[in-house]
């Protein structure tokens, strides 16, 4: 086990009737990348991890006894809706280790897998993204997939304790965004089932979209109601991380102060400003969306903004 210090899980899979899991040696190398997968690309680059790589089967991580972090909190979202910005403010904190979207958690969510397997597979999978690698980290926050939310009973029954939130906007934004560029989890088939998948295809790409954006804010007004989430709308981002955020994330003034650094820039392409694009969204918008959007999506977001804390 202590040769695995500093080496994270990369890649879990199934071969054949044994699970497995690829890890890559990160070192001292924060992730402070927006997604799991850019740090993941960086890493492999190191002639170190061309030279060495590491295959165990799972059960190394179902007996994971190496010191790590405690998760703080676990982000779900709509996608396209401000939760990269706020795992890239966090990203700024050395005592934060921020894990975005990480391939093998959603390998173990939706796997087939005996729920005590998962369980404690899950409890050390994120033990082993909380090794204190920098010698500063005090908490672990994860920001899932957004078509995880399905899989959010899975995740609180082995963590409930561990606070989280649903980060959500207007689902016409959310729409206009993946007309322009489709997440994976909007284009047919891409990820396999998943809890976003309906009774039908829909008749339109737009239908698809919205029909599938719907179910995500259903699910996620469902567990806030259920599980005690914390709904955050888009707009209320940057400046709620000097306020209900940063006691959320318990930041004090110095670490609130150094997480908005961060607010100026694109979230997705930290090299770039950020330009606000709500109204250029909305003006974008097809009328055979709007209908969508409207029909699927609209009631579930209305009721997110009446949940109470």
């Amino acid at each position: 086990m202590d040769s695995l210090k500093d080496w994270l899980p990369i890649r879990i899979w199934q071969d054949a009737e044994e699970w497995r899991v690829d890890w890559c040696w990160f070192g001292d190398r924060k992730l402070d990348q927006p997604f799991f997968r850019d740090a993941v690309e960086d890493a492999l680059r190191l002639p170190f991890n061309q030279a060495f790589r590491r295959e165990t089967p799972l059960a190394v991580l179902c007996e994971w006894q190496m010191p790590s972090v405690k998760p703080a909190a676990f982000v779900y979202h709509a996608s396209r809706c401000g939760s990269t910005l706020i795992g890239q403010m966090l990203a700024q904190l050395d005592e934060m280790i921020v894990l975005s979207e990480p391939p093998p958690l959603d390998a173990l969510l939706r796997g087939a897998l005996e729920p005590a397997v998962r369980c404690a597979a899950l409890r050390g999978l994120l033990a082993a993204y909380g090794q204190s690698r920098l010698g500063s980290e005090q908490s672990l926050v994860v920001k899932l997939d957004a078509w995880s939310i399905g899989e959010l009973p899975l995740l609180h029954e082995c963590f409930p304790d561990v606070p989280w939130m649903f980060v959500y906007r207007d689902p016409l934004e959310i729409a206009v965004s993946h007309m322009r560029r489709a997440g994976i989890h909007m284009v047919p088939g891409i990820i396999g089932p998943c809890a976003l998948d309906g009774n039908s295809p829909g008749d339109s790409r737009e239908d698809y979209i919205a029909q599938r954006l719907g179910r995500v804010l259903d699910l996620g007004l469902e567990y806030c109601r259920a599980f005690g989430g914390l709904p955050v709308n888009y707009r209320e981002l940057p400046e709620a991380m000097d306020g209900h955020l940063a006691e959320f994330f318990g930041l004090d003034t110095a670490q609130r102060n150094q997480a908005l650094s961060a607010a100026g820039r694109h979230a997705k392409q930290p090299t770039q400003a950020f330009v606000a694009d709500s109204q250029d969204k909305h003006r974008e918008a097809s009328d055979l969306l709007r209908d969508r959007v409207e029909y699927w999506a609209r009631s579930a977001y209305d009721a997110l903004e009446t949940v109470q804390e």
